[in-house]
């Protein structure tokens, strides 16, 4: 009897160092309904540029798009981003408010931190390639660089996080070798890996709660 509550209070002192290390407020959910919002951002990106705008060079297949697809193009990719981070809040700050957690605390601003510093670099590099009309790279860094941000930030959250953030970085590069085909990864990438990681999480971590 003693043993067991041994072992019982090993087991708290084991979650409460867990908690304290780990921002596990994380939403299964949110993720899923993150990739679903990518899902749409993507059919509307096809609309807007894979009909008409695709053309072969050096049997490499490349986007043309006009200054006004881009502006398209990129308030659809804002748009996702900004519907993905108000839904990730709005469910990470339920859940803690459920735990009797505090949802900003050094952890989570670790795990900000950590996932920004990949994030805003590849944003950055991004950007300077969209300058010199490089559209092609743009959905596979994307997905690399977000991809190195969840690897990055995985130490402080949910362990799936790591796997997911693997799983984009092999999409992003075979996106790289297949050029002309990016959407299509980013869709696979932001979309379905979303979805499924996101399910994962939820029937796993959410419904204990």
């Amino acid at each position: 009897m003693e043993s067991k509550n041994y072992l019982q209070d090993i087991n708290e002192i084991k979650n409460m160092m867990t908690k304290s290390s780990r921002f596990l407020s994380i939403s299964g959910l949110s993720g899923t309904l993150a990739g679903i919002y990518a899902l749409i951002g993507a059919y509307l990106g096809y609309q807007i540029i894979y009909k008409d705008n695709i053309v072969n060079f050096d049997g490499y297949r490349a986007l043309v798009v006009s200054d006004q697809e881009l502006l398209n193009i990129f308030i659809i990719a804002m748009s996702v981003f900004v519907l993905s981070v108000i839904t990730g809040i709005a469910f990470s700050y339920s859940k803690a408010k459920k735990q009797n957690e505090s949802m900003w605390d050094s952890t989570s601003k670790r795990l900000i931190i950590n996932f920004m510093i990949p994030l805003a670099a590849g944003g950055i590099f991004i950007l300077l390639l969209m300058e010199k009309n490089l559209y092609a790279f743009v959905a596979p860094l994307t997905l690399i660089f977000y991809g190195l941000a969840c690897v990055n930030a995985s130490k402080y959250t949910l362990g799936y996080i790591r796997y997911l953030g693997i799983t984009v970085i092999i999409l992003g590069l075979l996106a790289t070798y297949f050029l002309g085909y990016g959407l299509f990864f980013w869709a696979l990438g932001f979309g379905v890996c979303h979805i499924i990681y996101g399910t994962i999480m939820h029937f796993k971590y959410d419904r204990l709660n």
